[in-house]
């Protein structure tokens, strides 16, 4: 242990003895981590936004939707849910505790005295809240009577204020949507942006009353949203769901669903495997600046040894083994490499700090625990790797030609 603390004592004098030297020797180190970490730190934070976003479902959701190969879809053969389904389901299935029919009869125009925009229009039901877990900041949310009797009445998201123009709260007035008149009843709670595109920019109405608008000769976009009663049975509730489905649908054995079934957890998992993987290649790629620190290392570190070849000699002369001079260098590559990965850790996540803060609504960096373990763990690596071949060379000199080094 004596000899341990010793080699660190004399490593760090070494390094304060030249210090531009030392910082210009973990230089590749400080830019290789800090570049790790700038485009983990970003990853990680879209990530988990986007899976935040996915489970704001609530963990007992299970989402029906039409289900389209892109190739099928390009040969003009889409799917789509029925009004029917939702009965069905409804009716057929016990284990379902809640249901939320959702259709979307598309991007349209909004008005409002002299003021236009385009905005997101969904039709559902007042099970919609409890459903996904979102709720109304003012005033109410669709109720079961609205959806009864077709109202025209309508629940907002905060986008649509700003760009209407609307006063702060805008309950009672009346926007103009499909040439009728909908009367304010609520504003959602703000969700903010995914992938630079905002989900305030909403307009919530009731489900008959988007049936009514757009009639029986249009195939709506539905999926339908189901909670369940016991979480224990969820895949047992998927596979009933699945067979109501098919019966509904008339699918033969041997034809393929035209519909899927998802959990918000599933979908949330996905993406993070996506993102993981995402994570992996980009860091591999950016990687590489390690490499090139850890040769810059190993190259001060050749001529250090070269610097202090009398000085090992006279280490070697009064009694220092060569397992002793070996130790001395490996701690001084090592004491570098890691203080470089200490530097570029700072650095990386202050880099993904400002540039998360300068992209307009892109969710905050975050830096994983794992990801800061790995930067010095590989830091620690590249400092034995590298300063292996210098230490080992300063410590097969012999004593005497050390000392007779010019």
């Amino acid at each position: 242990m004596n000899l341990f603390l010793e080699s660190v004592r004399s490593a760090l004098a070494s390094i304060r003895a030249h210090r531009l030297r030392s910082f210009l020797t973990s230089l590749g180190i400080i830019i290789g981590v800090a570049s790790v970490i700038t485009v983990i730190s970003l990853i990680q934070g879209l990530s988990k936004s986007v899976s935040d976003q996915f489970m704001g479902l609530g963990g007992n959701g299970l989402t029906v939707q039409p289900h389209n190969e892109f190739k099928e879809v390009m040969r003009g053969k889409i799917n789509f849910l029925r009004f029917e389904d939702v009965e069905q389901l409804r009716l057929r299935v016990d284990e379902i505790r809640d249901l939320s029919p959702v259709f979307v009869p598309g991007m349209s125009e909004v008005r409002f005295t002299g003021q236009s925009t385009v905005a997101q229009v969904t039709a559902t039901t007042a099970s919609y809240q409890e459903v996904n877990q979102r709720y109304a900041r003012l005033g109410r949310f669709i109720s079961p009577s609205d959806d009864a009797g077709a109202r025209r009445v309508a629940v907002i998201g905060e986008k649509l204020i700003e760009d209407l123009h609307l006063p702060a709260n805008p309950v009672g007035q009346f926007i103009l949507y499909a040439n009728e008149w909908f009367k304010i009843v609520g504003v959602m709670e703000k969700r903010g942006e995914v992938f630079g595109m905002s989900q305030d920019s909403v307009l919530i109405i009731p489900y008959k009353t988007g049936q009514s608008i757009i009639g029986n000769n249009t195939r709506p976009q539905l999926r339908i949203t189901v909670a369940v009663r016991d979480l224990s049975r969820l895949d047992a509730t998927r596979s009933r769901m699945r067979a109501v489905m098919r019966q509904a649908h008339r699918l033969k054995p041997d034809e393929r669903d035209d519909f899927e079934i998802e959990s918000a957890d599933q979908v949330a998992k996905t993406f993070d495997k996506i993102s993981s993987t995402v994570t992996l290649v980009m860091g591999g790629v950016v990687s590489i600046a390690l490499l090139v620190g850890g040769i810059g290392i190993m190259n001060i570190m050749l001529v250090s040894v070269k610097e202090r070849t009398r000085e090992i000699g006279i280490c070697k002369a009064i009694g220092a083994r060569s397992r002793d001079i070996l130790l001395q260098f490996l701690i001084e590559a090592v004491t570098l490499s890691l203080l470089g990965g200490l530097i570029g850790l700072v650095i990386g996540y202050g880099l993904g700090v400002a540039i998360a803060a300068m992209i307009p609504d892109f969710p905050p960096a975050v830096v994983p625990w794992w990801a800061v373990a790995l930067s010095v763990l590989f830091s620690g690596s590249v400092g034995v790797v590298f300063g292996v071949v210098p230490a080992s060379q300063a410590a097969r000199l012999d004593p005497i030609e050390a000392l007779r080094y010019e």
